[in-house]
């Protein structure tokens, strides 16, 4: 008895594009930027860190205080004040105040700091009350890179920025919008979304914390158009999506003398989270992580338009279009054709001679 051969495992997922497999590529959820991270507005009242610079300065209730500048300030009546210059925060978290010495300032806020420094000019100063301001914020920025125009660190303002107000505060985005992807990293974690994303719908456009890197990126999307079309290609989107409709009207539509319309396939990987899905997939697929998919569109059948504008086409897509069964046969015929061709004109000039 002859041993069986073992059936191979296929290589690729086949599917068809109907109504079952629309409703799962529709329940995958887009890049979402709010769903990773979060939306929560920061805290008001920032800290100050380490590098920031502060400038302080301090008012007295009468003259002849402290810090009055000379001594017809101590002569004179009326309230004094004296700025103390720009100081960075140094490495153990303190800045130098006059009288008061080294204050720690890393970890509070400016109301905190204020505080602190009238309790060390207490009994010193003549009632003593003191203004901080921070002059270079270093600890509560967003560094923003990539394609913009002004690639820098963006400090954040106490109402809370979100990305599209950090990457104007850049000088906005260089790239075209369907083109333009963000990247955001917080902490380990990083997330990508396109822009348009952002700009369709403003739940994704979070508020960003301290910390932040956001960087701009340009990424053109592309699919290719390979068989029986009106052209064989790499297209470029020029909007936010485009369906398989707009996908074979943008390559020139089937050639008609070549093209099956019941061989209209779509080529992607799909990772196994969503392949999982489809029942047809084997597990020896799925154990890949993504999967090889290729969907399959009957445009004999009427209702495979609908089905055509409900199917998003994605980045690096491979739109594939068969040859007819009889188109074979018609190039064979051609070929005889042409081969043949040059001994019946030598018959046909021969009887005409003899």
């Amino acid at each position: 008895m002859a041993p069986t051969l073992a059936t191979p495992e296929p290589s690729f997922a086949l599917v068809e594009i109907d109504g079952n497999s629309l409703g799962v590529l529709a329940r995958r959820a887009p890049p979402t930027l709010r769903g990773y991270f979060g939306d929560y507005r920061p805290a008001a009242a920032q800290a100050i860190g380490i590098g920031d610079s502060v400038q302080i300065t301090v008012w007295e209730a009468a003259s002849g205080g402290l810090f009055s500048s000379s001594v017809s300030d101590r002569m004179s009546p009326g309230s004094r004040s004296a700025a103390i210059p720009d100081q960075m925060v140094g490495r153990d978290g303190s800045v130098t105040v006059p009288y008061a010495g080294r204050i720690q300032v890393a970890g509070r806020n400016q109301q905190e700091v204020e505080s602190a420094i009238i309790e060390r000019l207490r009994g010193k100063a003549i009632e003593p009350q003191v203004v901080v301001n921070v002059t270079r914020n270093i600890t509560n920025a967003v560094t923003v890179t990539g394609e913009v125009s002004n690639g820098s660190r963006v400090p954040l303002t106490l109402g809370g920025d979100r990305i599209m107000d950090v990457i104007a505060a850049a000088g906005g985005y260089r790239s075209p919008v369907h083109e333009t992807f963000v990247t955001l990293t917080r902490g380990n974690r990083t997330a990508r979304a396109p822009i348009q994303a952002l700009l369709v719908n403003p739940r994704e456009d979070i508020y960003l914390r301290a910390g932040d890197i956001l960087t701009v990126e340009r990424t053109p999307q592309t699919f290719t158009v390979m068989g029986a079309t009106g052209a064989n290609a790499v297209v470029p989107f020029d909007a936010r999506g485009i369906t398989l409709e707009e996908a074979i009207g943008r390559s020139g539509g089937l050639t008609d003398s070549r093209a099956d319309p019941d061989g209209v396939f779509i080529l992607r990987y799909e990772p196994a989270s969503l392949a999982r899905e489809y029942p047809q997939v084997s597990p020896h697929l799925l154990a890949l992580g993504l999967v090889p998919v290729a969907y399959h569109l009957n445009l004999r059948e009427p209702a495979a338009l609908f089905a055509a504008r409900r199917f998003a086409i994605r980045d690096k897509d491979i739109l594939y279009v068969s040859n007819a069964p009889f188109s074979d046969i018609s190039k064979l015929m051609q070929l005889v054709g042409t081969v043949g061709q040059p001994a019946i004109q030598g018959v046909a000039v021969s009887r005409y001679l003899y």
